[in-house]
């Protein structure tokens, strides 16, 4: 699929609006928030199944209280909705809420060979991460992709969404230095405010320089304005031309909503606007 995208579990009433805009077969990744409980994670699963999408469960493995509870909820989503592909990452509290400090120890657990799971996402993170020095998430990124590759685990790479087209093509073109070859779906925030962008933005803990910003087309004057991805996506495409990166895709971020965020990247993916190499 040229794109996947991500939803939360208050989105799930949106899904069926989806009908004839989502290609089946679509993967979704599904947020792991704080406020929710298992059941109601493993039920977003199992309704977007049911509406002929793949459900993509993120593990949040700070989150995760013990290793029972890690694979009581993975068991869940198996039993309830089949997930091809899971993804793994650390997770947005300080202080992990159980034995897994990151992503790392939850892979090093055996957590895949337990539940027969071959094929995951993990994350990556072009303009850095607030809380980890660049180095050790370059270390990171090769462990994971060593111990992957050792056990014959299929895996891509998701990145954090961001404003600079130039330091994500930098990044693909480092990770290709190194030997990593996975396929890269690079994080694009669909059409919304510029306020809501940078709300999200904060969150993320995406940073970017008010000279980064106006290039996106964010003016800090002007956060009711509506902004969209496409000046990003006309540098990004210049800077990947005549570049050999590997296989590259699109995943959406759709913070405008599901439906406008869909009917954007299906616009866009008509007009041949996306950077997307499968070869």
């Amino acid at each position: 699929m040229p794109y996947a995208l991500e939803i939360t579990g208050k989105d799930i009433g949106a899904i069926e609006a989806l009908h004839g805009l989502l290609p089946a077969g679509t993967e979704i990744n599904i947020a792991f928030l704080g406020n929710e409980s298992h059941d109601q994670r493993i039920r977003v699963a199992e309704l977007i199944r049911q509406a002929g999408y793949e459900p993509v469960p993120i593990i949040s493995s700070r989150r995760l209280t013990s290793v029972a509870d890690g694979d009581r909820l993975i068991a869940g989503y198996l039993a309830a909705a089949a997930p091809a592909r899971f993804m793994f990452v650390g997770g947005d509290p300080k202080a992990p809420a159980g034995p897994y400090r990151d992503s790392l120890a939850l892979l090093g657990s055996e957590v895949l060979a337990r539940h027969g799971i071959t094929r995951v996402k993990i994350a990556g993170y072009p303009e850095g991460h607030p809380r980890i020095a660049p180095e050790l998430l370059w270390q990171a990124l090769r462990w994971k992709s060593a111990f992957l590759s050792e056990r014959g685990v299929d895996f891509e790479i998701t990145t954090q969404f961001g404003f600079d087209a130039e330091a994500i093509v930098r990044w693909i073109t480092e990770l290709r230095q190194q030997g990593i070859d996975a396929l890269v779906r690079i994080g694009i925030p669909g059409p919304t405010s510029a306020g809501k962008l940078l709300r999200f933005a904060g969150q993320f803990g995406v940073g970017a320089s008010a000279a980064i910003l106006r290039r996106y087309g964010i003016s800090l004057a002007n956060l009711l304005d509506p902004v969209g991805p496409e000046a990003f996506l006309d540098r990004l495409t210049a800077a990947m031309a005549g570049k050999d990166l590997g296989r590259t895709a699109i995943h959406l971020y759709p913070f405008g909503g599901l439906v406008d965020g869909v009917a954007w990247i299906n616009g866009a993916l008509a007009r041949g606007e996306l950077p997307i190499r499968q070869g």
